[in-house]
């Protein structure tokens, strides 16, 4: 099949939809984010991408800390609300309720399913965003999406977002396991 070069604005297909929680002064905000990755195994990393204009990007700068919360299909309304109006503009802290966590400034979002708390360990100005990585200090899981201590894809029920389409998808079936299904090619 030919191929069409469609332009520079590449995205990977799909992408994790979550809500970004920070803390500001005592106030929780929180974001829709997609632009998340596990960038190291150990010590484990995530990788954010925050838009300098975003209030979460300034609260994260003042605290040092994060959450990744993965919300639930359920949650698609309220997570694109958080992605909508600015923190700056609006006070978002009581969409969500929270539970403790290890940091004192990464809002736990009790309605999602999985939350990882983050520590900034390096961050890198781009043009239009900073780039953060967080080392990852905790993950908290509701215990009934948990198999043998390990988050189960279809009981967490996540959704993705693709670009530059602006939709949001469930996942589907597993398709074959990583690591293993490609050792008879061998």
């Amino acid at each position: 099949m030919a191929k069409k070069n469609i332009g520079i604005q590449g995205f990977t297909l799909p992408m994790p939809q979550t809500i970004l929680g920070s803390r500001h002064e005592g106030r929780n905000n929180y974001m829709a984010l997609a632009w998340v990755s596990r960038v190291n195994y150990n010590p484990s990393l995530m990788m954010i991408s925050v838009g300098k204009r975003h209030f979460s990007n300034m609260a994260i700068k003042a605290s040092g800390e994060f959450s990744v919360n993965i919300p639930s299909v359920e949650m698609v309304e309220v997570t694109d609300f958080v992605g909508l109006v600015s923190g700056s503009k609006l006070d978002k802290s009581g969409l969500f309720d929270v539970v403790p966590g290890v940091l004192e400034n990464t809002p736990v979002i009790s309605n999602c399913p999985v939350a990882i708390e983050c520590k900034v360990f390096d961050s890198m100005e781009l043009p239009n965003d900073t780039l953060f990585v967080g080392e990852v200090v905790a993950t908290w899981c509701d215990e009934d999406v948990l198999v043998d201590d390990v988050p189960d894809i279809q009981k967490v029920n996540p959704f993705t977002l693709t670009m530059p389409d602006n939709k949001y998808w469930d996942v589907g079936e597993c398709v074959g396991r990583a690591w293993h299904d490609g050792k008879k090619l061998k």
